[in-house]
């Protein structure tokens, strides 16, 4: 045989801390994160910082700069680098750049951290330039959203917007830490607070049953921000999100993403909107959407159907949205299935459920079934097919 050949892997290894006042001077948290880690080498740490939590936070740099002055092990780049936050910082070429040229400024290598704090689309951009930066630099997440704590914020996936597509351009690159602090959420919009629970009914609706009968059960406590339940929703979804990317395919070198469930037209609803539809308000349009398709093409109950419905509508999402109903096969929602075969890079796989907890790959969608499954979604929206509520009764 007239060629080589050479096999190897590489081992990754994160933790995820949940904490509160993570840069409070009594909490030893993130000092005892770099003090396990010594290196002889002198490292920095450079912090970009999502602007809408500098608002909600205007002593959150102070405390930064007043942590580090007391850190032997890592020295703290005092030009703290704030950005836009949501959606507008994946579509700015120039925050890329921007990013780049500070690791160039302040010598920032392979042996330094770069930190974000902010929501999950400022840690798809920091994510992104730290990991293409040097071929990759050390990157400490710290999540401030429901939707980053519990999803996007502790997965091994960067990337920014490019050409009117969502992470057209990205990387798989885990974090070397996740610092998940509750302190931020006290001052989320309900809007955003909100948003992040459709990650978590998503995960729940294809991998774990009872979690999803728990959502059911402490909605009205999670309608209301109770710090309890969301706290255990947070770190739940999180641990579901590990187990997964612990699987045979972390990064998705094939065509099944069951943890894209529901986001095909979620996808394109974002873009079709602007963005001025959250990626969490998307999602659950698109769990709506894919849950009656699974029941109008036979695969679930359409009492289970029901109850997944009533559960994002306790939780006052909105389930339908002019931009992402199906009339007929020109309507725009569509064009997202064919861009989200192409973000697959292969055979195009849709996750439907055939019960709540258990997922089922098609790799086909029927647009007359489509367009069916948006109007019956319509019509419960107006209360023309809604059922009375079901109790939880956790029976298949």
């Amino acid at each position: 045989m007239n060629y080589l050949e050479q096999s190897f892997s590489v081992k990754f290894d994160y933790k995820i801390y949940f904490t509160s006042s993570l840069f409070e001077l009594g909490n030893p948290l993130l000092a005892g994160f770099f003090e396990a880690r010594p290196s002889a080498a002198l490292r920095k740490i450079f912090f970009v910082i999502d602007g809408g939590v500098t608002e909600t936070h205007p002593n959150l740099i102070t405390a930064i700069k007043t942590y580090f002055a007391g850190q032997q092990q890592v020295q703290l780049i005092p030009d703290i680098m704030v950005v836009p936050g949501g959606e507008a910082s994946k579509n700015d070429p120039a925050l890329f750049d921007q990013l780049v040229a500070a690791v160039n400024v302040h010598g920032i290598d392979r042996h330094s951290y770069i930190a974000a704090i902010g929501g999950g689309a400022v840690l798809d951009l920091v994510g992104y330039a730290a990991a293409v930066a040097h071929r990759g630099i050390k990157h400490i997440r710290i999540p401030t959203t429901v939707l980053s704590q519990n999803d996007s914020g502790i997965g091994v996936k960067n990337g920014i917007n490019y050409q009117g597509k969502k992470n057209f351009l990205g990387t798989f690159a885990p974090p070397v830490a996740v610092f998940n602090d509750d302190v931020f959420l006290q001052t989320l919009t309900d809007r955003d607070y909100r948003s992040g629970i459709s990650e978590a009914i998503k995960v729940a609706l294809i991998k774990d049953p009872d979690f999803f009968y728990w959502i059911e059960e402490h909605a009205a406590a999670l309608a209301a921000r109770e710090q309890e339940s969301m706290n255990y929703l947070i770190k739940h979804c999180a641990k579901l999100h590990l187990d997964h990317i612990a699987g045979d395919d972390p990064f998705e070198t094939g065509s099944a993403r069951p943890l894209d469930f529901g986001h095909w037209s979620a996808h394109k609803l974002e873009q079709l909107s602007n963005f001025s539809v959250l990626h969490g308000e998307a999602v659950a349009m698109g769990i709506a959407l894919d849950s009656v398709y699974s029941f109008l093409t036979g695969l679930l109950t359409e009492e289970k159907a029901l109850r997944i419905l009533e559960v994002l509508t306790k939780l006052n999402f909105s389930i339908s949205d002019p931009i992402i109903q199906i009339k007929d096969s020109g309507s725009p929602i569509l064009k997202g299935l064919a861009e989200f075969q192409e973000h697959l890079g292969g055979l195009l796989t849709i996750t439907l459920l055939t019960d709540i907890g258990t997922g089922k790959e098609v790799h086909e969608m029927d647009q007359q079934q489509l367009i069916k499954a948006s109007c019956y979604i319509a019509d419960y929206t107006h209360g023309n097919n809604r059922k009375k509520t079901l109790s939880p009764t956790h029976e298949s």
